[in-house]
């Protein structure tokens, strides 16, 4: 072995005795709080560090002293050992010792201060020791295992940097078994998950910090918390609304990059992970020597008492470290080539996720670390499923997306992981990565055709209603195989990034100055119409017909087959000024204003979402789970699923081709063909739905018997007020006023 701590050793410290270390074991990974055989409780550290050549544990008191522990055993490329005295809140990182040769991709350099991948707290942030974390500082030289600082057309990256990073690092905090904010045993046995089936799911995709930090109802002290998001004021919007689960935006811990810092900005929304067992520190209100551990169960346990599921966005794709001109955090400086997929010429990283380095799952040990971080955040943590980022840079083998995967192989046969919630976003940025539709039964996706077909029709864009009709009734033609089933599409029309509901109604150009790229960054194409004046009007119409075609919006994700996904405060009209890339925004435009609900405006908007998830919840026929077949279910049924033109006859195949904006989509609730658990076949009301996306008012005739012989209308999204159904009755065969740019709900009787 080599003698390499004795010869590279850095300032921090002189290196202590391994006396009072023990061999300890090499399994479970990370720092785990045990008693040794002799009755001794500490703790024992495992690091997997394949082809280093040693491995030292550095420990930190309250001065910010370093101690360090070489671990001297090896079993399996696993470092580890048993120091005892060692207990829940100490904090500590490793030094790992190896070759420098980044021509081959070997990027060991002792200097370094890495954070451990199995941490499940972490304590700090990146910055000087005299500078409170979230300063606007540069990163400092020493957080780079290279020369950084040396003229761009200097080979820097290929030259080591000896200085110490350990003042600018966080560090990984042990925590015990049972962490609370005091310390004790937790309760987390008695929680309850809500378990909600697909078919009845709806997503709501929030910030953690967002959602609060300017919640009058949350204490000031809890804004932009973990324990903010589990406040009843924050809970009573949840519930009040009627939605299901939340997707939060990352909670692993993650960091802020080089050049936001040097602007004074921030990574607000979290995807550039860099622990993936630490809830981010940032959101703690309790403190982050492990107490962030506690009070996020707490969060979940409220939500869970609540009937709220708990879905984590998760960043398995990329770390923090960024290409190889990046900082050296953790993996880098373990096993740069063990942890990352790199190029032919290894000293460059292979980039399929825009980011600048992709992980390289194909490895046993970054599928054993995903696979351990995933177990975890179920089975300690409580939560009820993920959204994976950037799905398709998971499923790629040597090169290529392969739906057998390593990675979709071992989910798919997990005991565990197989029982929760899993939803990919279907496309990364490398060739070949865009796979709508493509992933195996067990997963659901993000349906970015639903997004841009629906955004197209409501905006005028859309030649004819064929991609329309697949968007609404489950988007069979990409999910109907493999035994896969309706809630496989997510259906969206916004999310974290891109314009806010509010936004795509009002801007056509993105605004995003203040991200300080000139306005380079974001999407292009929004698929948005600011309804005839660019930005905030005071125009009365304007503003009444962006009102107007939010209601449009809203109801027809509402009522499509699917799994619908809102974000949150598209419910309340908030806006982010026209800003379609808010990453870096972690100020007022990003988070929800809460003066909006009192917004007679803005409230019925409110009103009518929360009134479109009862009926849904109401109505099986709204939340199916099998795909229409088109055909009658039993003898003298009707069809489950007919389309209607504006006249009141049924679709032909040329109706579909020919160039219009109204639809009628027909859900009969007597042929569902599904039964409940106690084997008794489903029977509901049956619907009406009709989509005008028209600039003039216009008729429709009600299809006739044996369809039906009255209808009631249940919405109408011409009317401001929707607190209320207009309640209105109608004869079959009848030709009522259809609004322009509007949609109607009717429900079919006899």
């Amino acid at each position: 072995m080599s003698s390499a701590p004795e010869q590279e050793a850095v300032e921090g410290g002189p290196l202590t005795s391994p006396a009072d270390i023990r061999p300890g074991s090499p399994t479970p990974l990370g720092a785990r709080c045990r008693t040794g055989p002799d009755g001794v409780a500490g703790t024992n550290f495992a690091l997997w560090a394949g082809g280093a050549e040693a491995v030292e544990l550095c420990l930190f008191d309250e001065a910010e002293h370093e101690t360090r522990h070489p671990l001297t055993e090896l079993t399996h490329e696993i470092w580890h050992g048993f120091l005892p005295g060692i207990r829940p809140g100490q904090r500590y990182g490793y030094r790992v010792h190896g070759r420098w040769d980044p021509w081959t991709g070997a990027r060991w350099n002792p200097a370094k201060l890495l954070l451990d991948p199995y941490a499940r707290a972490v304590d700090g942030d990146f910055g000087t020791s005299t500078e409170p974390a979230g300063a606007g500082y540069a990163l400092p030289a020493p957080l780079y295992g290279h020369v950084r600082d040396w003229p761009e057309q200097h080979v820097a990256d290929t030259v080591r940097d000896d200085r110490d990073s350990a003042p600018y690092v966080p560090k990984g905090v042990v925590v015990g078994d049972a962490t609370t904010d005091e310390g004790g045993e937790d309760e987390w046995r008695d929680d309850r998950r809500p378990k909600t089936p697909w078919p009845d799911t709806v997503l709501y995709e929030l910030h953690v910090r967002g959602f609060t930090m300017r919640h009058p109802g949350v204490p000031e002290r809890l804004r932009g918390t973990y324990a903010g998001l589990a406040h009843p004021a924050a809970l009573e919007h949840l519930v009040r609304l009627g939605v299901t689960a939340v997707e939060l935006l990352p909670v692993h811990q993650f960091a802020h990059e080089d050049h936001l810092i040097r602007r004074g900005l921030r990574n607000y929304w979290g995807y550039n992970s860099i622990g993936y067992f630490a809830p981010h520190a940032g959101y703690a209100a309790t403190g982050t020597r492990g107490q962030q551990v506690g009070e996020f169960k707490r969060m979940v346990r409220a939500l869970h008492d609540a009937g709220i599921e708990v879905i984590l966005d998760v960043v398995y794709n990329h770390t923090a470290e960024a290409g190889e001109r990046g900082p050296t955090l953790s993996l880098r400086g373990i096993d740069n080539r063990g942890y990352y997929r790199l190029a032919a010429n290894a000293r460059h990283h292979t980039d399929y996720t825009g980011c600048g380095n992709t992980l390289h799952v194909v490895q046993p040990q970054v599928l054993r670390l995903i696979t351990d971080s995933l177990r975890y955040w179920v089975t300690e943590m409580g939560v009820d499923g993920f959204r994976f980022d950037l799905a398709s840079a998971l499923a790629r083998s040597l090169h290529d997306v392969d739906m057998l995967s390593p990675f979709l192989a071992v989910i798919a046969q997990d005991p565990v992981l197989r029982r929760v919630k899993l939803i990919a976003e279907p496309w990364d940025v490398g060739s070949g990565g865009y796979q709508v539709g493509a992933f195996p039964p067990l997963w659901t996706e993000w349906n970015d055709r639903y997004r841009d077909t629906v955004r197209d029709f409501w905006r005028g864009a859309q030649h004819d209603v064929r991609d329309l009709g697949y968007r609404l009734s489950g988007s069979s033609d990409l999910y109907a195989w493999g035994g896969r089933r309706p809630y496989a599409s997510v259906n969206f029309l916004t999310a974290h990034d891109g314009f806010t509901l509010r936004d795509l109604v009002t801007y056509e150009h993105k605004r995003n100055a203040a991200n300080g790229e000139d306005n380079r960054d974001g999407a292009h194409d929004n698929r948005s119409w600011n309804c005839g004046a660019e930005g905030e009007t005071d125009d009365p119409g304007i503003s009444a017909l962006r009102r107007r075609q939010l209601r449009n919006l809203l109801t027809t994700l509402l009522l499509s087959t699917g799994v619908p996904m809102l974000v949150a405060g598209d419910e309340l009209g908030r806006t982010q000024r026209g800003n379609n890339n808010a990453y870096c925004q972690d100020n007022e435009v990003s988070w929800l204003d809460w003066s909006l609900p009192a917004d007679p405006d803005w409230r019925p908007l409110a009103d009518l979402t929360s009134r479109l998830i009862a009926l849904r919840r109401a109505h099986p026929v709204l939340r199916r789970r099998a795909f229409f077949s088109g055909r009658p279910h039993g003898q003298g049924g009707l069809r489950d699923l007919a389309w209607f033109t504006a006249d009141g006859t049924e679709m032909t195949e040329r109706d579909w081709y020919t160039p219009g904006a109204t639809l009628g989509m027909y859900l009969s609730g007597n042929d569902i063909a599904q039964r409940d658990a106690r084997g008794i076949r489903i029977v509901d009301d049956s619907f009406l739905a009709i989509l005008h996306a028209g600039a003039e008012p216009g008729a429709y005739t009600l299809p006739g018997p044996p369809w039906a012989s009255s209808y009631e209308l249940l919405v109408d999204t011409s009317r401001e007020d929707q607190r209320t159904p207009p309640g209105t009755r109608h004869t079959a065969g009848a030709d009522i006023p259809l609004p322009a740019r509007s949609v109607l709900l009717l429900r079919a009787a006899g």
